[in-house]
């Protein structure tokens, strides 16, 4: 009998999340798993990693029962700190959620769910992100982990090209089913809210709006979600605009 694969399991919610310990119950029943998570939340910190202080991946109580190391980092240093310093060798699959939220469309962007598990895919590694459209901290991923366990047995089943990750949306409540997808065309409206502070001192407060730029399709993440059908996009690294890369190959310079 072969070995049990090693599979990382890291999230952007932080080490406290329920969507965390969720994944790894989901995990263990797939092989050997250890935990390195965010101290603190690392929500919207997208693929970036920190370069101004010194990294710590610290033991901590364990998770279910498996190695869990906290670390003062983003979910991309987490990855990395694994990679390089916290195992004896990579991981078999790097995992990432499950996400209080939504990570479809241009979301996929800004999410440290999704940071970690494009971090992964560069390696070459299996990398799937889970994030289920509820963002209560006691949201109810039941039906979330059913979706997480068939969508990771599929991988396991089949494999991933090099260099691709999956992002995965759940809806709330029951899925219908679940969909291949491709990204829902879209953008964040940033609206800032001018505030003072008990200071009298200006700051400002990020909300805004999403605006779906092709409300009519039906192929798209959003589309799924909003059917109740958990959505399966799969994301590579490789932002080239071929289209435009041939318009301008007869440009004068």
């Amino acid at each position: 009998m072969s070995e049990k694969p090693l599979i990382l399991v890291t999230n952007d919610d932080g080490i406290h999340a329920k969507g965390l310990r969720e994944l790894v119950e989901v995990m263990q029943h797939f092989g050997e798993v250890v935990v390195i998570s965010s101290e603190i939340s690392m929500s919207g910190k997208a693929c970036s990693i920190t370069v101004d202080h010194p990294l710590r991946a610290i033991p901590v109580e364990k998770i279910q029962g498996v190695p869990t190391f906290r670390s003062n980092g983003t979910p991309v240093d987490s990855v990395k700190l694994s990679f390089n310093n916290l195992l004896d060798g990579k991981p078999d699959y790097v995992v990432s959620g499950i996400n209080h939220g939504a990570n479809s469309s241009i979301s996929v962007i800004y999410s440290g769910t999704m940071g970690a598990a494009i971090e992964g895919s560069l390696h070459g590694i299996p990398s799937l992100g889970f994030s289920l459209d509820d963002f209560a901290a006691d949201a109810d991923f039941s039906k979330a982990k059913i979706v997480a366990a068939r969508v990771f047995q599929s991988v396991m089943d089949k494999g991933l090209p090099p260099y691709t990750c999956l992002n995965v949306n759940i809806p709330k409540g029951k899925p219908k089913g679940i969909k291949v997808c491709r990204q829902t065309s879209g953008k964040w409206v940033e609206e800032f809210e001018k505030r003072v502070d008990p200071h009298g001192r200006e700051y400002h407060w990020l909300s805004g709006y999403f605006h779906n730029f092709e409300e009519d399709s039906i192929e798209t993440d959003i589309h799924a979600l909003k059917q109740s059908y958990a959505s399966v996009v799969p994301v590579s690294v490789d932002m080239t605009c071929y289209k435009t890369l041939e318009e301008i190959k007869s440009w004068e310079f």
